[in-house]
């Protein structure tokens, strides 16, 4: 069987959370100290993710898949990621209160909040036909 890049991906995803889900449930310490190590560097972590994330952006894109698309696929996962933090984000909405007190919210977050406007601007132009 030949997988399109796209079915590719899918299957990447669905190896990887069916083994997060059985360590998890298996030895869930063991989860937790891959992603700690995962994350102990978060400049790398977030380089590694920003390619990976090229790289599938570009692979949808080029199997036609439009960014309208790509952006209301994000909102149902946004949606999941809500549902799965929600009882835990006390720490989260801390950090950010905490850059926000030392004037470094948009520094620390520039490069993915430009991400997400381009996206939006993208999104925006697409579905107004404007190119």
């Amino acid at each position: 069987m030949v997988f399109t890049p796209v079915e590719i991906i899918a299957l990447i995803l669905i190896i990887i959370a069916t083994i997060k889900i059985l360590v998890l449930l298996i030895k869930p310490q063991a989860w937790m100290n891959f992603a700690q190590c995962f994350y102990k560097k978060p400049i790398v972590a977030r380089t590694v993710s920003l390619v990976l994330g090229g790289v599938i952006f570009y692979y949808l894109i080029t199997a036609g898949i439009s960014v309208v698309e790509i952006l209301a696929v994000t909102a149902f996962v946004a949606m999941l990621m809500v549902f799965g933090l929600a009882s835990q984000i006390k720490p989260l909405i801390a950090k950010y209160k905490a850059q926000i007190k030392k004037g470094k919210l948009w520094k620390d977050n520039w490069l993915y909040t430009l991400l997400w406007i381009a996206l939006m601007v993208w999104g925006i132009l697409v579905l107004f036909n404007l190119i």
